[in-house]
């Protein structure tokens, strides 16, 4: 397949974005940008150091103060702006995410990039909307209002999953608050990041507000969260890693955002329409090649429908596409690399002698890190393939008896990201809504997500949210302002201290 498209040029000074400008990493070591599809380096970058995070937060904190005093509307100009850049430059971010992610083209126009873009959107409008309580006097004696305020600069760590809304995910609401941002991507998946951050210097926004170290975990990353001038840290990605920084969170004693792993059920009653459960499950399950923290991994079928969702699935799944990537007709791209389609294809090695593959199960070719749609049957539901997450195409289909039986079923595992349940009865929807433990549930459809609303997990999903005015608010510190308004000297709870009435 290639390099078909060249980011050879716009990446030749390097992958860091500090202080509105591009510039090599001073790690000494030398990261490989591999498209997956082919396995053809497309480009080598100088990684991020602890001096490169140094310079990059000492840029944010430089920009803070600027920033957090511009007014709601100044910012809120800044991120129309931002939109507006996105949007135009759209295909060449729809281009370099599929290159360097694997991801089909399709979804990258129809989903990453107008996703970001209308993210850019709403938070244009939130940078408006800093609002505490409204004034009071609460105590009868003083008038009480409460202002919401920047808590500073935000270190931020993104997985390689959705690179590009990520970067959106994390910096815009922070922004948008009036903080200052260090971002660091995953140091497989960096581009569409510091393109991000290069278009907000270019729409307006002051260097420093936003800024990109690229570089691993350990040399960058944890050298971020543990940063003393960092005043809050925001993570997505793995259940395990997240309880690193947790930890690394926590001695510094930082405000922090968890958005973890997730395993999300997909309970389908008996009265559903199966047609719709069988696209919707499938399209849950493969989208972004299951590389998805909400995708649907696990189906839990009344029993009967059992068997027509599971032949169902099956033949659906036996017809999606895979090819190249920027072929407009390919529907299943590569997993990012062949390391973790290897990976994901241990697990359905591990689960083939307590369970049935009913399809898939392989590798379909040498070249690339491809792994076909892969429905698994007859698996125990403590079993490592029901209960661990493999974000790949990989999904687990179980049957269930008793609406009880199918609740606790999709509340029987770690996670509590997203879940969804198909029924036609209201009652048993809203019954769903209520006892399912997610973050979101989804009734009749799987993975859809807007900018208006929140996205987060319970348990060892994470806390805090993204999207939506609730992540707004994850990014500033609350104050509570007191006046008094007696005007007298001598206050009568200072008996309490000295004196008497």
């Amino acid at each position: 397949m290639g390099n078909r498209f060249q980011v050879l040029d716009r990446f030749a000074d390097g992958a860091q974005y500090i202080g509105g400008e591009i510039r090599p990493g001073g790690s000494g070591t030398v990261q490989a940008i591999v498209d997956p599809a082919s396995g053809d380096t497309v480009h080598r970058y100088a990684t991020a150091g602890p001096a490169d995070v140094d310079a990059a937060v000492a840029a944010a904190r430089a920009a803070l103060p600027g920033w957090a005093g511009a007014t709601p509307a100044e910012r809120s100009d800044a991120l129309h702006r931002l939109a507006a850049v996105l949007a135009e430059r759209a295909g060449d971010f729809a281009r370099v995410e599929s290159l360097q992610c694997g991801k089909p083209i399709k979804l990258c126009n129809e989903f990453d990039v107008p996703g970001t873009v209308d993210n850019a959107a709403f938070f244009a409008g939130a940078a408006r909307q800093l609002q505490g309580r409204s004034a009071g006097e609460y105590s009868g004696d003083h008038t009480s209002y409460v202002r919401r305020e920047p808590i500073g600069v935000i270190g931020s760590i993104a997985p390689w999953n959705y690179p590009l809304q990520m970067a959106g995910w994390k910096i815009l609401p922070a922004i948008a608050a009036g903080n200052t941002v260090v971002l660091k991507p995953a140091e497989i998946t960096p581009l569409t990041s510091v393109m991000f951050a290069r278009a907000a210097t270019e729409a307006g926004l002051p260097p420093g507000v936003v800024n990109v170290v690229s570089g691993t975990g350990r040399a960058a990353g944890e050298h971020l969260v543990g940063h003393p001038d960092v005043a809050m840290v925001s993570f997505t990605g793995s259940t395990a890693v997240g309880k690193r920084v947790a930890a690394l969170a926590t001695d510094s004693v930082k405000r922090l955002h968890l958005e973890l792993g997730g395993k999300a059920p997909f309970v389908v009653f008996d009265d559903a329409d199966p047609e719709a459960a069988i696209q919707g499950a499938v399209a849950g399950a493969l989208i972004n090649s299951g590389q998805d923290c909400t995708a649907a991994t696990r189906v839990y079928v009344q029993r009967p429908l059992y068997r027509r969702i599971l032949e169902g699935i099956a033949d659906t799944m036996a017809g999606v596409r895979l090819g190249d990537p920027f072929d407009p007709a390919t529907d299943l791209g590569p997993l990012v690399s062949e390391a973790h389609r290897d990976r994901v294809a241990g697990f359905v090695e591990r689960a083939r002698s307590h369970a049935t593959v009913v399809t898939g199960g392989r590798a379909p070719c040498e070249q690339g890190a491809y792994y076909l749609p892969t429905l698994i049957a007859d698996a125990a539901q403590r079993s490592e393939i029901v209960q661990a997450e493999i974000f790949g195409p990989v999904l687990v289909i179980l049957p269930f008896d008793t609406d009880d039986e199918g609740i606790a079923l999709a509340n029987d595992t770690p996670y509590g990201l997203a879940a969804s349940a198909w029924t036609r009865d209201v009652y048993r929807a809203n019954r769903a809504t209520r006892e399912i433990a997610a973050g979101c549930v989804w009734i009749n459809d799987h993975i859809p997500i807007i900018s208006e609303m929140p996205h987060g997990g319970y348990r060892a999903s994470g806390y805090g949210k993204d999207m939506s005015m609730y992540s707004f608010e994850e990014y500033t510190q609350v104050k509570h302002v007191m006046f008094d308004n007696t005007a007298v000297a001598r206050k009568d709870w200072h008996r309490t201290v000295f004196g008497d009435r």
